[in-house]
């Protein structure tokens, strides 16, 4: 029935204006703000949208939200880092000095937004 239907991915963030400057300026995606700065429109790589919207009792999600695939993890990384992005060491996950994850067929390594919102990277790998 939806088969044929856009869609966009949604979640809240604390402060509109703060994820534009994060998500523009720091990971540098695609990003501009709609209805009077009430949302943030996201454009990912390879066409989909993600809408974020200000929520005062702004929860964070549980869960990882959004994983970006790259070709080098650890140069991906390394960069985030040179802009202020600290990488979460999860509980129960062997790391390595850059927080990567080593898994079968990929690697892994989280942030969270200044939502408190975890996003991934990961790059897949032939073991």
């Amino acid at each position: 029935m939806l088969g044929k239907s856009p869609a966009r991915a949604t979640y809240s963030v604390r402060d509109v204006k703060q994820a534009k400057e994060f998500y523009g300026e720091v990971l540098g995606l695609d990003v501009h703000e709609e209805y009077n700065g009430g949302l943030l429109m996201m454009r990912l790589a390879g066409g989909p949208e993600v809408m974020l919207y200000g929520k005062e009792d702004h929860e964070p999600a549980s869960f990882t939200l959004l994983t970006f695939t790259v070709d080098d993890i650890r140069a991906t990384v390394a960069e985030l880092v040179s802009r202020g992005v600290r990488f979460e060491r999860p509980d129960g996950l062997e790391l390595d000095e850059q927080s990567i994850h080593h898994a079968p067929g990929h690697y892994a390594a989280w942030f969270t937004d200044p939502s408190g919102n975890t996003l991934s990277v990961t790059q897949e790998t032939s073991d």
